[in-house]
């Protein structure tokens, strides 16, 4: 194991859901080939307090403990449903209540789900401008999944899995003392 730690987050209620599966799916990924310890959550792990915080100190202890492990992360997965060619209003929220200082030059790897097309520029158009103003390191390649890429919440697009390989492969620029595992890198 390396020590670095990654941690998902889904900005969705919904149990199950294709965006948690496709953080999943990439926590796994990078876990593998980098030995990352990795955690992930959606919204509902964040729970009920959310919605009515006005404040980081509002919160209670469930959501608090979330947002520590999202802050001291050394890499992030940000995964998004697309409501109305954006992201839902609480995933906002909890982003709202992050200081823009705690993400400051952290990797952080900008995923969506969609149900078609429509939605394939959330990433680039809603997802990589927020997390510039917190003046994150978005990596390079996005990834966007519609609902033909998953097969009971399983990931089953060829080109999905390249796409994600790809972005997998940009975290070793953050980590060149972590060597990749020997399997995972041929």
């Amino acid at each position: 194991m390396s020590g670095f730690k990654l941690v998902g987050i889904a900005g969705s209620f919904n149990r199950p859901s294709k965006t948690l599966a496709l953080i999943r799916h990439v926590a796994e990924l990078a876990s593998d080939r980098y030995g990352f310890m990795s955690k992930t959550y959606d919204l509902h792990d964040v729970g009920p307090s959310l919605g009515s915080s006005l404040w980081r100190k509002d919160l209670d202890e469930q959501a608090r403990r979330v947002i520590d492990e999202i802050v001291h992360a050394d890499a992030l997965i940000i995964g998004s449903p697309t409501y109305k060619g954006s992201y839902p209003g609480h995933f906002k929220h909890l982003i709202d209540l992050i200081d823009p200082g705690e993400l400051r030059g952290k990797p952080i790897i900008i995923t969506a789900t969609g149900g078609g097309d429509r939605h394939a520029l959330m990433v680039e158009h809603q997802l990589r401008p927020l997390f510039g103003f917190f003046m994150a390191h978005t990596l390079p390649t996005a990834v966007y999944a519609s609902d033909r890429d998953f097969t009971d919440y399983a990931i089953s697009s060829d080109a999905l899995s390249n796409r994600i390989g790809e972005v997998v492969g940009e975290l070793a620029a953050f980590f060149p003392e972590v060597k990749p595992a020997l399997a995972a890198a041929e």
